[in-house]
C-alpha cells in the first residue's frame, strides 16, 4: 500500500509518495497559482501533483490507499473544505469533494501545523510522546497540539493558534490586529525586527558587522554575533529566547504535555536555543519541583515535515 502527503504553499506545492512505511519513494512540485478561481482550483494543481508522483514512482493507483494534505488558513477538517486562507485569498473551498473526481483514494485535509506536529509524533523527534505540542518559529508562529495521539483542533478545528495568545498585554502589533500576541514577539520576524533595532543602537557591533557581510538581518544574526561573544547581540538572543519561552511555559501550565518540539530555521540552533528554553520551563512551570518534566527538543523532520505530516494524516484516516 501507499500513500501521498501534499503541502501546499503559498509559492509551491509539495509532494511525496510513501510506503506503508513512511519511507518516500519519491517527490515532486508544481507552482502555486497567483490567484486561483473556479475554473482553475487549487485541487486541479493539487491533482496535477499527485499524478505527477504516481507516475513517477511507477505505482498503479488503485494500491494507493490514501492522500493527506497540509494547508495553511481555517481548515474544516471533518468536512474537508478551506474555509479561508489569506496567502493565496479562497473560501470555503470543498477540496476533499474536488479531489474526489480525480481520485478514489480518501482524501484528509488539516492546517498546516496541525499536519506538521502529527508527522514529527509519527515519524520525528516526537515519537514516543503521545502528548505534545510543536511550534514553528517562522513568519509566524504556529503550533499542532497532540493529545494522546491525536491532533486537538477546537471546534471546527479553528482552535490551537498558540502564536495569537498575548503575551504583554498592550504591546507590539500584531498582524492579527490585536497588541501583544505571542507571535509579534517569538516569531523569526520579530527577532529580525529586534536585531535591526540593536544594530541601530549598536553599530559597532558584530551584528551589525555580519549583517553587512551577508548584505542582510536575518533570524541567525544575533545568534551568530552571540556565539562570538557581542554583548549586544546576547542581550537580543537572551531576550527573544525569554519571549519564547514565555509562550511555552504558559502552554505548560494549560496542557502539561510531555515534550515541545520547536520548528523553523532558528531551531537549528540546537542547544543554544532548547537549553535556556528547558531551563525556564523546569524553573518556571507551575509546580515544577513536583510535575512531570515538559521536555523541549528541536523538531527533526525540517523540510519534509510537511510532507511526511500530510502522510501520517492519511495514515490516521485509514486507521494504518
Amino acid at each position: 500500500m501507499y500513500y501521498i502527503g501534499i503541502d501546499v504553499g503559498g509559492m509551491s506545492i509539495k509532494g511525496g509518495l510513501t510506503d506503508g512505511d513512511g519511507k518516500l519513494l519519491y517527490t515532486d512540485t508544481v507552482v502555486t497559482a497567483g490567484a486561483y478561481t473556479e475554473e482553475h482550483t487549487i485541487s486541479e494543481d493539487i491533482h496535477k501533483l499527485t499524478a505527477k508522483l504516481i507516475e513517477g514512482a511507477g505505482i498503479d493507483e488503485k494500491e494507493l490507499k490514501g492522500i493527506g494534505i497540509g494547508q495553511a488558513g481555517s481548515i474544516d477538517s471533518e468536512r474537508g473544505i478551506i474555509r479561508y486562507w489569506n496567502n493565496i485569498p479562497m473560501e470555503n473551498v470543498h477540496v476533499r469533494e474536488e479531489m474526489a473526481k480525480y481520485h478514489k483514494a480518501p482524501v484528509f485535509i488539516d492546517n498546516d501545523a496541525n499536519v506538521a506536529a502529527l508527522g514529527e509524533y509519527r515519524f520525528g523527534s516526537g515519537k514516543g510522546y503521545d502528548n505534545l505540542i510543536f511550534v514553528t518559529l517562522g513568519t509566524g508562529v504556529g503550533s499542532g497540539i497532540i493529545i494522546d495521539g491525536k491532533i486537538f483542533r477546537g471546534v471546527e478545528g479553528a482552535g490551537a493558534e498558540a502564536g495569537h495568545m498575548v503575551i504583554m498585554a498592550g504591546g507590539e502589533r500584531c498582524n492579527c490586529g490585536r497588541r501583544g500576541c505571542w507571535e509579534a514577539y517569538a516569531s523569526a520576524s520579530a527577532l529580525i525586527r529586534q536585531t535591526k533595532a540593536a544594530i541601530a543602537a549598536h553599530p559597532e557591533s558584530a551584528m551589525a558587522r555580519i549583517a553587512e557581510e551577508a548584505g542582510e538581518v536575518n533570524g541567525i544574526t544575533a545568534f551568530k554575533a552571540a556565539k562570538e561573544g557581542d554583548e549586544a547581540a546576547k542581550a537580543v538572543v537572551d531576550k527573544y529566547i525569554d519571549y519564547v519561552g514565555e509562550g511555552l511555559v504558559s502552554l505548560a501550565n494549560i496542557f502539561r504535555p510531555r515534550a515541545f518540539l520547536i520548528g523553523g530555521g532558528i531551531s537549528k540552533e540546537g542547544e543554544y536555543l532548547t537549553a535556556p528554553l528547558q531551563h525556564k520551563l523546569d524553573t518556571e512551570n507551575f509546580g515544577s519541583k513536583f510535575n512531570p518534566e515538559v521536555v523541549v527538543k528541536p523538531a527533526i523532520l525540517r523540510n519534509d515535515a510537511g510532507i511526511l505530516g500530510a502522510v501520517a494524516l492519511a495514515m490516521q484516516g485509514t486507521d494504518n
